[in-house]
């Protein structure tokens, strides 16, 4: 248990040193993109684009960093993390050949499996809270004072969001031997989800849609979550997690 609570920590820590980064440039871009805003206006394409920077406009430096940290930066790393964690986090142990070991550890497979669903989930929700924890601080870089409470449940919300496709994936790691096509797989599905949400007539059977911009400016004017988008991604991650439990109770090494 120890070894994989240091692996989780590394793991937390290579995707808090990428997410940082990504949000210091950004947050330190901010004046040029503010000086440039009728610029861009006419250049970005389509409704959705123009609508995020007209959100920009209206909301100023909280609206962009929601933007660039939440629906960029952890929507992008953050995704890729949950399905290459999650993917490995059973299927890993069948293709290493190491699966007869772990199982032979003096605990029940469910307190294995809940364990190992436990570490890659925190893994995953550990870099988005520590990053967001530091916009107020990176603002003052650039001359703007934000709050950080609205910023920690947004991260509550990019984090229940996450979750769903973690334990997605996750439940195809508990079913399958090879975690390289379950990443792949996964990967492409993500893409493509991007995809559709970017094309007005597809965008709303995209997954992209249960953590919206509009849902992140929600929270920036209201200061609460929207339980009416996270409950059913809790309850479709909590139905992953039950498969799990029963897929890996029979699996054979």
């Amino acid at each position: 248990m120890g070894r994989e609570i240091r692996i989780c920590l590394v793991r937390a820590l290579a995707a808090s040193l990428v997410l940082e980064a990504m949000l210091a440039a950004a947050i330190l871009f901010w004046p040029d993109f503010q000086a440039n805003i009728p610029a861009i206006l006419k250049m970005v394409p389509g409704k959705i684009m123009g609508g995020f920077v007209d959100a920009i406009v209206r909301g100023g430096a909280s609206s962009y960093v929601v933007l660039q940290h939440f629906f960029k930066g952890c929507h992008m790393i953050g995704g890729a993390t949950a399905i290459l964690f999650a993917s490995g986090a059973i299927a890993g142990e069948s293709h290493r050949g190491t699966m007869e070991i772990w199982l032979a550890r003096p605990v029940t497979r469910r307190r294995l499996l809940l364990e190992r669903y436990a570490l890659g989930a925190a893994a995953v929700a550990i870099p988005i809270f520590a990053t967001s924890a530091t916009i107020p601080w990176l603002c003052g870089f650039v001359r703007e004072k934000v709050d950080l409470a609205p910023f920690l449940l947004g991260s509550a919300h990019e984090s229940i969001f996450l979750l769903a496709l973690y334990s997605l994936t996750f439940l195809f790691s508990a079913l399958s031997s090879r975690p390289g096509p379950i990443a792949f797989g996964m990967m492409m599905f993500l893409a493509l989800q991007f995809a559709f949400y970017l094309v007005m007539e597809a965008t709303h059977a995209s997954i992209f849609r249960f953590a919206d911009l509009e849902d992140f400016l929600a929270i920036l004017a209201t200061g609460g979550l929207e339980w009416r988008v996270l409950l059913p991604l809790l309850l479709f991650s909590g139905a992953c997690l039950y498969a799990s439990l029963r897929v890996f109770a029979r699996r054979v090494p």
